[in-house]
């Protein structure tokens, strides 16, 4: 059996190295990470839809709100039907966000911090209830 050269092992110890820094890199501008929750079993969908319905009355929001901490975001916010409860929160920098609520008895929260996301949200239907997250940096 014989063994390899110094040299081969090197350049291979190089290449898998070089390969790996991209993976071992710091983060760069501009990533985000974006949850969403929208349960479709009943039982669970009403859970959420009463969470956000408490946290819209610990707020003193009685069917939609938009409220931003922060510098240039923009938000809209449409309802059409009865019942419904739309949030959306900015807090940071540079947000886009939408939510659109098309029914009755819908609720939906869109919550974005740091900077730089961009979410737009439709909801459709009747006893609906959702849940987005996003954090930008």
């Amino acid at each position: 059996m014989t063994r390899p050269k110094l040299p081969i092992i090197a350049i291979a110890l190089a290449l898998g190295l070089a390969a790996l820094g991209p993976l071992a890199s710091p983060a760069e501008a501009g990533g985000r990470v974006s949850w969403t929750y929208a349960p479709s079993g009943r039982e669970a969908g009403g859970a959420l839809a009463t969470g956000l319905r408490l946290y819209s009355i610990y707020n003193d929001v009685r069917d939609g709100s938009i409220r931003q901490t922060g510098r240039d975001n923009v938000a809209g916010l449409v309802q059409r039907g009865r019942g419904n409860l739309g949030l959306v929160e900015q807090r940071g920098t540079g947000h886009s966000g939408t939510l659109e609520q098309d029914g009755n008895r819908n609720a939906y929260g869109l919550f974005q911090f740091g900077r730089g996301t961009d979410d737009h949200i439709v909801q459709r239907g009747n006893g609906g209830s959702g849940a987005t997250f996003s954090y930008g940096w």
